[in-house]
């Protein structure tokens, strides 16, 4: 058991971003995305929160999403709607995956979608934890690798591509919660390697009308055609169905916050997705890689919500439906590449891709439970065609001046095309064409053994939202521009890590309509903030875990003049996680997780806000081996007190709305190793 707590303080540091010892063997199965020799040096450079596949496991989650109360600022304000993405929060930002404001890729592959819902849309629920080898969190607009969707920072998940396992983790909840995942690692001979992934989750919910299921299916393999030539397929299925019971009005959450509103319809969300890559990947030289892939993408995804609307929003709710058919390829070429120099090795990326996405979407209004009774508001399909080149490199000039340069070139077309009769307004035309420059620096210092320092300015950008892109009136638009400066220094002792980091990111060149079908570039924020993370294990059998974060947000310049000044809505102004994972007796372990989420706005003019809320999670495990089988078993009670709070409020037509987070909830697990 202090071989776990041994481990959870290892993958603590990890998630301080500090660095690791260097390989420096050059071999075929480390070559698997693009970047790989520079992802230590990068998150060096960067702030950013790292976990390891053990760690992953030790925190026994069912969704990534879960890991992220561990990363300094990050906040994911669930919205209990069934089968739909969280809308998560980082660096001031609040629209990452409901929205746009986070980039989130799997094995290089975007998972941000163009026009689904909102731009940049990505449901981490297509992911295994179990398959996940890593998951970092980049926070801000730092890494050249990935362009739109990045501004306020990158979710980066890889798989596992090595290996010979075969891992089972099961559990079992509270109101017939049940969450089973496998994986299997194998190596058949001729140089063939084999990962499995596969995960089905169900829950009938802690509310009315809250059931959900999904089941997702991955797989890779690889065949090494040549002691330097490696080829690889894999492919990805996912299934996701739930019902929802939608929000809650505020006087609905103070008196009953696991009941219903009587005017939600059948609400809920499908969705089918599927894709299929290549890659072919060779060593070219001693230091110098070639890494090149395609993928395809497809899949259907349709929601029914119903919210208040109408000049009345306390009495008048109506049903929507949306309804997005995506199809996706890409493909893309780069060259890692390593130098020897005097101070260090000198690590470089470059590369070239490009991709085209295509959606249908459809929406109607005003349904009477599924069944559509008005016309179509919007029947259309939308396409975004982006060509783009990167590049970004680390020189170590001298032991404590490491520079890192890295440049970004995106450039966008596309067009927007009605499929049949609509009664939407917003445009629909060609996409004049689109490119932006992204700039980014850092520097990074190592001040003898225990102090590491860094400084980095970044640049990031955002399309025109929505369908505005689209639009005749919008072809003199420039992208949305955000700019981060941030230091940031880390320290190491024998107990203690700690990182700490303060931010300004600006945000300029926002849209406003002038007139009808008329934009233009106006409008600025302001984002600033203090992060810190801390690991100390005062005792070999105990570990204390540290993530916390200060944020102030500010429109400074904005078509209405009453909202200069004012906060971003959606944004905590402050994050905290304490940890303690403790090991008295050999493999029996005790954990316990502190969670506060401070206050937030939940409306542009700031006129009503959230006061947050705060939860505890307590865990024992007991690990074991019998014969050749190690298993660790597992008992966890989140929300321990049973505290009544809301992961998220908003305001929806005019009238605040609540999604009620889970009461106490007990579940039981079973990890094994075979």
């Amino acid at each position: 058991m202090r071989r776990w707590i041994g481990a959870i303080c290892a993958s603590a540091a990890a998630g301080l971003g500090l660095p690791a010892a260097a390989d420096e063997a050059v071999s075929l199965e480390a070559v698997v995305v693009k970047g790989q020799a520079l992802r230590g040096a990068t998150a060096s450079a960067y702030s950013g929160s790292g976990f390891d596949h053990e760690l992953i496991r030790e925190r026994q989650v069912a969704q990534p999403q879960e890991l992220f109360r561990w990363v300094p600022g990050m906040n994911v304000r669930s919205l209990g709607l069934g089968a739909v993405a969280d809308s998560i929060s980082l660096r001031g930002f609040s629209g990452g995956g409901h929205g746009g404001d986070i980039g989130m890729v799997i094995d290089g592959i975007p998972l941000n979608e163009a026009m689904s819902h909102a731009d940049g849309y990505a449901d981490l629920n297509v992911v295994i934890p179990l398959e996940v080898d890593s998951l970092t969190v980049l926070r801000g607009p730092v890494s050249p690798l990935y362009g739109n969707f990045n501004r306020g920072g990158l979710v980066v998940i890889d798989t596992r591509k090595a290996g010979t396992y075969r891992q089972g983790d099961f559990s079992l909840g509270s109101r017939a919660t049940g969450d089973a995942q496998a994986a299997l690692g194998l190596q058949p001979a001729g140089g063939q390697q084999l990962n499995l992934a596969a995960q089905v989750n169900t829950t009938d919910g802690f509310r009315p009308q809250s059931q959900t299921e999904r089941a997702t299916l991955a797989g890779r393999w690889s065949l090494d055609l040549a002691p330097a030539l490696q080829l690889a397929l894999a492919t990805r299925l996912h299934r996701g169905e739930g019902d929802s019971a939608s929000y809650l009005t505020q006087a609905q959450f103070e008196r009953d916050p696991y009941g219903i509103d009587p005017r939600v319809g059948n609400d809920g969300a499908r969705k089918n997705f599927g894709t299929l890559r290549a890659d072919l990947n060779a060593v070219l030289a001693p230091g110098l890689k070639l890494l090149s892939f395609a993928y395809g993408t497809r899949q259907d995804f349709s929601r029914w919500f119903t919210r208040p609307t109408g000049s009345n929003p306390a009495a008048d709710w109506t049903q929507r439906e949306e309804t997005y058919d995506r199809a996706v390829w890409g493909a893309g070429v780069n060259l890692n590449g390593q130098a020897r120099l005097a101070a260090g090795p000198l690590n470089w990326v470059g590369g070239v891709e490009t991709f085209r996405e295509s959606t249908d979407y459809l929406f109607y209004d005003g349904l009477e439970r599924r069944r559509r009774v008005n016309p179509a508001v919007f029947d259309r399909n939308s396409r975004l065609n982006s060509v783009s080149a990167f590049g970004e490199a680390e020189a170590p000039l001298h032991p404590l001046l490491h520079a890192v340069l890295g440049l970004r070139y995106d450039r966008f077309d596309g067009r927007c095309r009605r499929n049949g009769s609509e009664t939407g307004t917003d445009p629909c035309g060609p996409l004049a064409d689109l490119d932006h420059l992204s700039p980014k620096l850092a520097l990074r210092s190592e001040v003898g053994a225990a102090l590491q320092l860094r400084a980095s300015w970044a640049e990031g950008f955002a399309l025109p939202s929505n369908f505005i892109k689209y639009a005749l009136g919008a072809a003199n638009l420039d992208p949305n521009v955000f700019r981060q400066t941030e230091l940031g220094a880390r320290w190491r002792a024998d107990r203690w890590r700690i990182d700490l980091a303060g931010y300004r990111i600006t945000s300029t060149q926002e849209v406003r309509t002038v007139a009808p079908g008329v934009y233009e570039n106006f409008g600025a924020t302001l984002r600033r903030g203090l992060e810190a993370s801390l690991a100390f294990t005062p005792r070999e059998d105990l570990a204390l875990t540290l993530a916390w974060a200060r944020a102030a947000t500010e429109v400074t310049e904005n078509a209405s003049a009453a909202l200069v000044g004012k906060q971003v809505s959606g944004v905590p102004d402050r994050t905290l996680t304490l940890g303690l994972d403790y090991a008295p007796l050999q493999g029996l372990g005790a954990s316990a997780a502190w969670r506060r989420v401070g206050r937030y706005a939940i409306d542009a003019p700031n006129t009503r806000f959230y006061d947050g809320y705060s939860a505890l999670d307590l865990g024992l495990t007991y690990a074991g081996r019998r014969g050749a089988v190690r298993y660790r078993a597992a008992v966890r009670l989140d929300n321990a007190l049973d505290k009544v709070y809301a992961t998220s409020a908003s305001l929806i037509g005019g009238q605040a709305v609540y999604a009620t987070g889970a009461p106490r909830t007990l579940r039981v697990g079973v990890q094994v190793d075979l």
